[in-house]
């Protein structure tokens, strides 16, 4: 019906939030409970204080938001859209950094406990894990049909994955510092011989 709801544990209405001018998807509150966000098909996510006043929208996306998330400090928020894309926003609106390379609709997007990655969840059939200036760092593969959601368990270590072919699944998330590594161990050689690149010095102070 276009709008989000917060009610008691015992089913009392407390407010309704009204503006979205399509489908309301997601929503979720801010680590300290003071706000809620909310994700639309009308391309907009949207930042709400608990009684219905509309703080902020965050606009840009070319397609239906689905899902939203609070990090964990609180300061900045995750949306995911079917433009292939996820976003990081400040809480003013600011769009802070894009992540491309789906090939479908994404559908859910989950900040790491620690706030230093974010994990999402494509109709491609991938999951994907970020750094937050948009670095891929691990591709999830093996659903047999699109994934629908993503949640990290609370040490970090894991998450989980809901899919289309009637599964979930639990995949290792590689450390974040040694997929670093890795990824610099990886670079080393195009760094030093690659006559293109300015900066070989890249990857010096991952150790």
């Amino acid at each position: 019906d276009n709008t989000a709801r917060l009610w008691t544990l015992n089913g009392q209405l407390l407010q309704e939030f009204k503006g979205h001018q399509g489908l309301v998807n997601s929503v979720s509150f801010s680590p300290d409970g003071k706000t809620i966000a909310t994700a639309s098909d009308d391309n907009t996510a949207r930042l709400w204080t608990l009684n219905g006043q509309l703080l902020q929208e965050f606009k840009g996306h070319q397609g239906l938001v689905n899902s939203v998330s609070f990090s964990p400090d609180g300061k900045t928020i995750a949306t995911a859209s079917d433009d292939n894309t996820a976003r990081l926003w400040t809480l003013n609106g600011q769009l802070l950094q894009e992540f491309k390379g789906h090939q479908g609709l994404v559908n859910s997007v989950s900040f790491s406990p620690d706030g230093k990655t974010i994990a999402t969840a494509s109709s491609d059939g991938t999951a994907r894990l970020w750094t937050l200036n948009g670095q891929l760092l691990q591709e999830f593969k093996g659903h047999q049909g699109l994934v629908n959601s993503v949640s990290f368990s609370p040490d970090g270590k894991t998450i989980a994955t809901a899919s289309d072919d009637n599964t979930a699944r639990l995949w290792p998330v590689d450390n974040l510092d040694r997929l670093l590594v890795r990824g610099c161990d990886w670079l080393h050689d195009y760094l030093q011989n690659n006559p293109n690149v300015t900066d070989r010095h890249l990857c010096d102070d991952i150790k």
